[in-house]
């Protein structure tokens, strides 16, 4: 567990006893969910965000149309909830685990009073949770930049762009089923599976389920983006 922690801004290059203290900075407790239970729903507060430690666990929320949206897919070492938990309002996004999924579910009182903040530990603590928040909003404007595209192979390597830049290896396993790529991309599974294909015959990508690997580009230059 402590290993998955470390990944996280938030507690990366803590000591045993730095690591500790943190946990109970933020009232950490481990909690088990079930595959396909639900951690928040729409229209309620987030009193509490989580770092996952084993599993998936994926944030959604439906437009004014009633479109599903996948808004964040988030794996071993990543956070959801941060902003809308220190925040306080009623969040409209849905929480469910996609698999068998352990989670650290934390709070934000100790940031939210001045009295809660002791030392120069829980000020670093404090700053770490902030950098956090910044580390969320550059994942945002990824999201962004997919959604900006117009064509279906624009997305797609836009994405797999993003996931090369990150594990910084050209195999690529992307924590989406092929719904939920479609659903994350914001285009039709039909057809993006018949894009998937042509890519894969014309040289550009190769893939066996959700693991990819970017051949030859034909799309976004992710030092352009």
């Amino acid at each position: 567990m402590e290993k998955i922690m470390q990944k996280c801004v938030l507690f990366r290059g803590l000591k045993e006893n730095e690591l500790a203290y943190a946990v109970d900075f933020f009232h950490g407790r481990k909690k088990h969910f079930a595959r396909s239970e639900t951690l928040h729903t729409p229209g309620n507060r987030m009193k509490q965000f989580g770092l996952v430690l084993s599993g998936n666990i994926q944030v959604s929320m439906d437009d004014f149309d009633g479109n599903h949206m996948i808004m964040a897919s988030v794996t071993p070492g990543i956070t959801f909830g941060e902003s809308l938990c220190y925040l306080g309002t009623k969040a409209n996004v849905s929480v469910h685990s996609v698999e068998e999924s352990d989670v650290l579910m934390m709070d934000t009182e100790a940031l939210k009073d001045s009295s809660g903040i002791r030392n120069e530990q829980d000020m670093e603590l404090c700053r770490r949770f902030t950098a956090m928040l910044a580390q969320r909003a550059l994942a945002m404007n990824d999201r962004i930049q997919i959604l900006s595209k117009t064509t279906i192979r624009e997305k797609v390597i836009t994405l797999l762009s993003q996931y090369t830049g990150r594990s910084g290896s050209p195999l690529i396993v992307l924590p989406f089923s092929r719904e939920a790529m479609a659903t994350y991309l914001g285009v039709n599974q039909s057809a993006l599976s018949r894009e998937l294909s042509t890519m894969q015959k014309e040289g550009i990508i190769r893939f066996h389920g959700n693991e990819f690997t970017i051949v030859t580009s034909s799309g976004p230059d992710p030092a352009d983006m």
